[in-house]
C-alpha cells in the first residue's frame, strides 16, 4: 500500500501523479487538487479547469483576470470584441 503525501492516508488504490519530473502519491483527486491545483492570483480558489494566465499570472476567470487588469480576457465568444 502507498500512504498519500498529503494527508498520510495508507491506499491501496493509492496512485501517482508526475508534474515536472516529480512524482507525488495520493489516496484521492481531494488531496491531489489541495497539493497541485494551482491558485488564483486575484480571489485564491483553487483552479481545477483551464483557468487563463495573463501577464504571469493564474486567474480562475475573466472576472478575475479583469479585476487585476488584463482587459483582452474573455470568457466565452459573445463577449469577445470583434476584429
Amino acid at each position: 500500500m502507498a500512504q498519500c503525501e498529503v494527508c498520510g492516508n495508507e491506499y491501496y488504490l493509492a496512485f501517482q501523479v508526475v508534474t515536472a519530473g516529480v512524482t507525488h502519491t495520493f489516496d484521492c483527486f481531494e488531496c491531489a487538487i489541495h497539493k497541485l491545483a494551482p491558485i488564483c492570483d486575484h480571489c485564491g480558489c483553487k483552479i481545477l479547469g483551464h483557468g487563463i494566465e495573463a501577464r504571469g499570472s493564474f486567474y480562475c476567470c475573466a472576472h478575475c483576470a479583469h479585476a487585476e487588469g488584463s482587459t483582452e480576457i474573455v470568457d466565452n465568444a459573445e463577449h469577445a470584441s470583434p476584429i
